[in-house]
């Protein structure tokens, strides 16, 4: 570790191999806590590198629980976190108006961090019981489009710095590494960014990877559509600022977006979205989510096109006849 750590002090970049190799080693539990505080500091100042962050999620990928569902060429939907902004949930909320447009979804979440409400809190306050059964995950893809993937149950080797992340309280490469490590390897991303460096150091990963994506970020420091100010995204073929007035929305204000003091709180704004009872600042922020996702998956379609199917999903009542038949294959 002292090595490596002059090396990193000496602003060298590691190999692929070198970083899998280090991560590995430390979810082995070779090195003890300072050392590995140490690492994820010099880390944080000076930035990851692509070959780096390829690397970690390797090493992070050869130790999960693997779950195939290649069969349904599904996406997954999900933002880095950390912004500080606590929104509701917002990206699993655009889950469902993917898979009630008929587009299969295999989301990757856990608790809360930096929010209130993350995803798996959502989830488990709708009665959802989370399992890495693969026959169990097969059958609700296979029913309603959808299979929710609890995180800690995918990824052991992430309880290894669980303790040094919440000792040190601040945004590591760990965070980076969440949405890269969904353990099904889905073929399509939505990933929304805190901020442009973040954003395209994750385009240039996920283009080594292969993967269909859309990686968004709105301007003023969300890490997903907000609709509060301009928003850039950047895909396989495009990179591109917009106005939330250029695809028909109107600007929101920061606290329409607020997910509340408690997850019951974002529960009931979740439910609200999908029942279509919420705000319009509220319902167009998940729609605008939901059509680039669409976009991911089919990009060929204009982005106006994927609007329209994400508001038929919702507006129809397809979204939440999906949520209400996730929750019975679920729940049980």
């Amino acid at each position: 570790m002292k090595q490596i750590l002059i090396r990193l002090f000496n602003h060298e970049i590691l190999t692929r191999e070198e970083a899998c190799r280090l991560l590995q080693d430390i979810t082995r539990g070779r090195y003890n806590d300072t050392q590995i505080a140490a690492l994820l500091t010099v880390f944080q100042m000076r930035g990851v590198k692509v070959d780096e962050l390829i690397g970690f999620r390797d090493a992070l990928l050869s130790t999960r629980i693997p779950i195939d569902l290649s069969a349904y060429q599904p996406i997954d939907i999900v933002g880095t976190g950390g912004d500080g902004k606590n929104t509701f949930n917002i990206s699993t909320c655009a889950c469902f108006v993917v898979a009630g447009a008929g587009y299969r979804v295999a989301k990757h979440g856990n608790y809360g961090a930096t929010s209130v409400s993350g995803a798996s809190n959502v989830m488990e306050l709708h009665g959802v019981k989370f399992t890495n059964d693969a026959q169990r995950l097969i059958r609700s893809i296979e029913n309603c489009n959808m299979a929710y993937l609890h995180a800690p149950l995918f990824n052991p080797a992430m309880k290894t710095v669980a303790t040094i992340r919440k000792a040190l309280g601040v945004r590591t490469l760990f965070n980076l590494l969440g949405p890269l490590i969904n353990p099904c390897l889905p073929a399509y991303q939505l990933l929304g960014v805190a901020d442009l460096p973040q954003m395209r150091l994750y385009t240039n990963t996920l283009q080594r990877l292969g993967i269909g994506f859309a990686v968004v970020n709105n301007l003023d420091g969300y890490d997903e559509i907000s609709l509060t100010d301009e928003f850039k995204v950047m895909t396989n073929r495009y990179e591109t600022i917009y106005r939330p007035a250029d695809l028909g929305f109107s600007i929101a204000r920061q606290e329409e977006l607020y997910g509340g003091d408690t997850p019951q709180e974002a529960a009931r704004i979740f439910d609200n979205v999908l029942e279509n009872r919420a705000t319009k600042a509220q319902t167009d922020c998940v729609l605008i989510n939901a059509s680039f996702a669409i976009q991911a998956v089919e990009p060929m379609k204009r982005i106006e096109e994927c609007v329209a199917i994400a508001r038929e999903s919702l507006e129809s009542g397809k979204a939440l006849k999906t949520f209400r038949k996730f929750i019975e294959l679920n729940a049980d």
